[in-house]
């Protein structure tokens, strides 16, 4: 496991000299993150260069590359944000150590939201949740010992499978549950956009007991957003804050060729990208910030087009004005 200070040659491209007006771009705007000094409330990229949970799960490995390659397609992606953008570096997991690199992904997140910025952690497989997640209870239990902490997950799978024998990319959210239930702290999941034929009977019997909420694949079409965005305020109203993950093997394989496990139905691009909209704005209505968000499973050594790779950035990109726009 190691940490490396980004690596600024990879935010490149075009520059638009000949406007008159506000042009830059990603690339133009984001700062490696300073030691000290830098100003609250900025949106603070961080990587999770690591795939050793989708080795263990029996995946298709490369997600370890996902950092790297999100951050080539959100370079030249048009500047929106009225804040700054820092680039926080990268948690590398090089060999099978795993869980070091996932205690050294959660002192970044808690580091991170202790100064007061809003990380957007680019991974890596689903195994980053467990780090995320450690980062941001660390954050916030640290001050609020009885604050309700939700989860909001897009993605094909449950990711709650048994994790006594081996933790994986298919193990996070029962580890959090498993963690929730030894530290006296609800266990609130909601999954939007699960694969039945992805997920054993007896992981939705888990979920089942565990109170989990998930809404299946084939009831995530733009006809039922409203449903949808429902659900959600529903769901904000037993909750404090706010983790959003998003595994990209909820989208469709026609949009997300480089994951570890395509998704023939998943998600079309631009309703999952609105039911995401629709989780911030909703959050932000109802006082329930959205404090950490990551991106998980891009693999861009299976990425046709890099499609994959420049849905993650867009993604990125939706995500920051949100979050930016809720705290104007």
């Amino acid at each position: 496991m190691t940490y490396n200070p980004v690596d600024m040659t990879v935010w490149a491209g075009r520059v638009d000299s000949e406007e008159a007006g506000a042009s830059t771009r990603w690339h133009q705007e984001i700062s490696p993150l300073p030691a000290d000094g830098f100003e609250p409330d900025g949106i603070a990229i961080l990587g999770f260069a690591c795939d050793e949970g989708v080795r263990r799960n029996k995946g298709r490995q490369g997600a370890k590359e996902g950092p790297a390659a999100i951050r080539r397609a959100l370079s030249n992606a048009a500047w929106h944000l009225p804040v700054n953008a820092w680039d926080a570096g990268d948690v590398s997991c090089d060999d099978a150590s795993m869980e070091v690199a996932q205690n050294q992904l959660a002192a970044k997140i808690t580091f991170l939201l202790d100064n007061g910025l809003k990380p957007v952690v680019l991974g890596g497989g689903h195994e980053i949740a467990w780090g995320s997640y450690q980062g941001l209870a660390q954050h916030i239990y640290a001050e609020e010992k009885s604050a309700r902490i939700g989860i909001v997950n897009l993605d094909a799978h449950l990711d709650l499978r048994n994790p006594d024998i081996q933790p994986s990319s298919g193990t996070p959210f029962r580890q959090i549950a498993q963690w929730c239930n030894a530290n006296n702290k609800a266990f609130n999941y909601y999954c939007i956009g699960v694969n039945e034929t992805a997920n054993t009977q007896a992981l939705f019997e888990f979920a089942r007991e565990r109170g989990v909420k998930w809404r299946l694949d084939r009831d995530c079409k733009a006809t039922d957003l409203e449903a949808i965005q429902q659900d959600i305020k529903n769901y904000l109203t037993e909750l404090d804050y706010l983790y959003l993950t998003i595994c990209l093997d909820a989208f469709s394989v026609a949009v997300a060729p480089g994951v570890s496990a395509p998704s023939i139905m998943g998600l079309d691009a631009v309703t999952g990208c609105e039911i995401i909209r629709l989780i911030l704005k909703e959050a932000a209505t109802a006082n329930v910030p959205v404090v950490l968000t990551d991106i998980a499973e891009c693999n861009p050594l299976l990425d046709e087009d890099h499609r994959t790779a420049k849905l993650a950035a867009r993604l990125v990109a939706e995500v920051s004005q949100e979050l930016t726009r809720a705290t104007d």
